[in-house]
């Protein structure tokens, strides 16, 4: 129940309803949204409102639903169910593509899975289909629409002949025009032409007796006469004759397809109903993300809380403007807090407020999406009552306060716990005190009758009333006091503040008049009054105070939360590295021993033969470069070492007739830890065999000559090598240093490509895979490398930028051009 009729005007329903009809495609659509009213059934606004957030789904996520011919025939078809009715072409033709609408949308639907659309599906599921009908229909009509010339055989005869005779005609008429050019009666440029369906030669009047035939029509001014040759006219009227026919054929072959539609005319009926009500459903999906609205959570009960709730129409109006619309914040879910009593400053949005909680419950109930946050919960009342606006009336003989009374008594009377109760300015209309009393009263016995609602007022008897009853809550419109202007934000739990005096002085009452009111209106109420706007100061503050300290406890745990889980991963890489490298020097002392003792071993054996005593001293010294390679510590081995020549030494005292051995052993000790390169020592890069030397050392950087061919690279890529392991390999290989190197240079240089893709790796490992990136494109003498990282936040731009500031052979770098990918990417230029 709706109370009054003029509910719809008042909280601007009719404007929505106009607004979801301009997304209609028909007038089914259209007969629809007409007959869409409000539903108190919890399970019809369910099915409502299910069927419409789907369709948002559809509109939001599909591309292919067809929209093509939404076409209302039901006129055409109640006409035909007279036998020898029928629909002409054009009308066929648009049954014909809205039944293939109605076939496509079925057939979208249930090409579905059961969990997409359930409520859609459900909806298609009765409906008909008519492929008997579709297939006659395009026996008969063409692409175009027009019958085609083999509906019949008759009509394929007549339409044959018709086209011989125009042929003829045709040929008949070229001749007799050409003569008379011949003969001067007509000018030289002159046609045929069609008057009235026949064909006719211009003459000019003079010559009209001249050319025999009958005059079909004049010209305006009456100068040319359209003469039709005599020749001709016999022809023309059996082509006349040949093209009622063909209509009366036509005819016979409409009526015989009205007899094949005349049974299913009930059933076609439903299917033009389905496609009104998908017409409208989509209609309300369109109108629902107009507005950004949604299906919340709701519950078959009258409570609600809505969040950051929205009016729609003031969306619609602020979003060309790019003027936001303030949300309201709205709770009715106790029943200790079932009345919810605004009060504010004048144009501080009490109204506002009042007409979108009414729109938007109305809104929910006629099964439309409503503009809120998800976290939002709709209640389903039995009634809604209004008293808004002016309702006095000559006729009646009501005054403004009579109109309100008149409402109050209907309130009164009908309200109860399923009501919602919307009354502005409660109380006005008649003299404050009086109307103060009686519109207490009437909220104490509406509080009794468990009825929810939103009252606005002014009056500080119902402030008071509100913070001591319970069942009623105190809400106050928010005023920045500094600025003197509303805030249009609801604060429930306090009242609110008429700002009257301030309102006075900032519009420019002069000064005396405001201490004067004040003297008459008594220190006690403008104390409260001043009382109330120091609170709502206060709250405001505190309130900012909190949602700082909130929102900078929660970047303070995320930033926790981030560390903690980077400390995680390192200690676990940590860990796998240093489990790693312990295996690994496990591996390579214990094939040092080996080594070692193989090597004492042979020197043993052999009575310090010095050439074989030189081949195992070779063998070991080639295994710790291995070692070295490998990052095998020296002390380790040298430890090892040590050791194995101290039990040596010890067997040596004992068996004096071998000091030979003791000091071959010492020889064997290795040398001591490897000092920084320099100028001058042979190298190798890691990873490679063939030795070069150093020329040149800037900084981490290293010039180094591998044969003819000098190349810049970086020291911690470099490793030192004996002179031995040199001249081993230019005896092995002595044009390797040259050739292998120069080889894979070329080679490299060949295949080398200057862009670099590091999106969606970690920092470090990206900014790893730049630098060496970097270093080949230094070996392969390119000038420009691009580096792709992506957009994203920035950060691994930032971290690969500041890494390239550290880079002495950059001598520049900058993003991308915007058409080509812009910060995305970033253009280095070597120098």
């Amino acid at each position: 129940m709706i109370y009054p009729e003029s509910f719809e005007d008042k909280i601007k329903f009719t404007r929505v309803r106009e607004l979801v009809k301009e997304s209609c495609m028909s007038g089914l659509g259209k007969e629809a949204v007409d007959e869409m009213s409000f539903s108190t059934h919890f399970d019809e606004v369910s099915l409502n409102l299910q069927r419409t957030n789907e369709f948002k789904k559809v509109c939001l996520e599909e591309d292919n639903f067809p929209t093509g011919y939404f076409i209302d025939v039901r006129e055409p078809l109640a006409r035909i169910r007279t036998e020898g009715r029928f629909m002409d072409e054009s009308e066929l033709f648009d049954l014909k593509r809205s039944l293939t609408t109605i076939n496509e949308i079925c057939r979208f639907f249930n090409k579905k899975d059961d969990e997409d659309y359930p409520k859609l599906k459900e909806l298609v599921a009765e409906v008909a289909v008519f492929p008997f009908i579709l297939d006659n229909i395009d026996g008969i009509l063409n692409k175009f629409g027009k019958i085609k010339d083999n509906a019949s055989p008759e009509l394929a005869r007549i339409r044959r002949e018709i086209f011989n005779k125009q042929n003829s005609i045709s040929r008949k008429l070229s001749s007799i025009l050409k003569r008379a050019k011949q003969d001067g009666l007509v000018d030289a440029d002159v046609t045929v032409s069609i008057r009235d369906g026949r064909a006719v030669i211009p003459v000019p009047a003079a010559n009209k007796r001249k050319l025999g035939g009958i005059v079909q029509d004049e010209s305006a001014t009456g100068k040319t006469s359209f003469i039709e040759p005599a020749e001709v006219v016999e022809i023309n009227n059996e082509v006349r004759e040949l093209q009622y026919a063909e209509r009366r054929e036509m005819t016979r072959i409409l009526i015989e397809m009205a007899d094949v539609i005349r049974p299913y005319i009930d059933e076609l009926l439903e299917s033009y109903r389905f496609m009104g009500t998908i017409d409208f459903i989509r209609a309300k999906a369109r109108f629902a993300i107009s507005i950004n609205g949604l299906l919340p959570d709701y519950k078959k009960q009258q409570n609600f809380i809505w969040k950051e709730a929205v009016h729609p129409l003031l969306h619609l109006q602020h979003k060309p403007l790019n003027k936001p619309v303030v949300p309201l914040d709205i709770e009715l879910s106790d029943p200790k807090q079932r009345l919810l009593l605004i009060s504010g400053p004048n144009a501080g949005g009490k109204s506002v407020c009042l007409q979108t909680v009414g729109l938007l419950q109305y809104m929910f109930q006629c099964g439309l999406l409503v503009p809120m946050d998800e976290g939002s919960t709709m209640g389903i009342f039995k009634h809604i009552f209004m008293d808004m606006g002016d309702e006095q009336s000559i006729e009646n003989d009501l005054s403004t306060y009579s109109s309100h009374l008149f409402n109050m008594k209907h309130f009164l009377r009908y309200s109860q716990q399923q009501t919602l109760i919307l009354i502005d300015e409660f109380g006005t209309g008649t003299e404050p005190m009086l109307g103060g009393a009686i519109a207490e009263s009437v909220l104490e016995q509406l509080n009794q009758q468990k009825v929810y609602g939103v009252i606005t007022t002014h009056y500080t008897n119902l402030k008071h009333m509100a913070s001591q009853t319970e069942g009623i809550e105190n809400g106050a419109m928010l005023f920045d006091t500094g600025r003197i202007m509303p805030l249009y934000k609801l604060q429930i739990a306090q009242p609110g503040s008429s700002f009257a005096f301030e309102i006075a002085r900032k519009i420019g009452l002069p000064e005396n008049i405001l201490t004067s009111a004040k003297e008459k209106i008594g220190q006690e109420h403008v104390d409260y009054d001043k009382n109330l706007r120091e609170i709502v100061r206060d709250k405001r503050y505190w309130e900012q105070k909190r949602n700082t300290i909130r929102i900078n406890e929660k970047k303070l745990a995320d930033v926790l939360e981030r560390y903690q889980l980077d400390l995680q991963n390192v200690k676990k890489e940590r860990k796998e590295i240093l489990d790693k490298a312990k295996a690994e020097a496990e591996f390579l002392l214990s094939k040092a021993n080996k080594e070692i003792e193989n090597t004492i071993r042979t020197i043993k054996e052999t009575q310090a033969d010095k050439e074989k005593t030189k081949l195992a001293r070779q063998q070991l010294e080639d295994f710790k470069e291995t070692a070295v390679d490998k990052k095998l510590k020296d002390e380790q081995i040298e430890r090892k070492i040590r050791q194995i020549e101290e039990r040596e030494k010890r067997k040596a005292n004992r068996k004096s007739n071998k000091p030979d051995e003791a000091a071959a052993a010492a020889k064997l000790r290795p040398k001591a830890s490897e000092a920084p390169l320099q100028v001058g020592d042979n190298v190798k890069l890691k990873g490679q065999n063939t030795p070069g030397e150093i020329l040149k050392i800037q900084g981490k950087e290293a010039t180094v000559a591998f044969g003819s061919l000098s190349t810049t690279v970086k020291i911690n890529r470099l490793e030192r090598v004996s002179n031995k392991a040199v001249k081993r390999a230019n005896i092995t290989n002595p044009n390797a240093s040259i050739s292998n190197v120069g080889d894979k240079v070329r080679e490299r240089k060949l295949t080398f490509k200057p862009d670099i893709d590091v999106r969606g790796k970690r920092t470090e490992e990206a900014i790893q895979l730049v630098l060496n990136h970097l270093d080949e494109a230094v070996i392969c003498e390119a000038s420009e490398v691009k580096i792709l990282h992506g957009k994203g936040n920035g950060i691994l731009r930032l971290m690969i930028r500041e890494q390239l500031n550290t880079l002495p052979f950059v001598s520049s770098f900058r993003d991308e051009h915007v058409q080509y990918g812009g910060s995305g990417i970033t253009i280095v230029e070597i120098g």
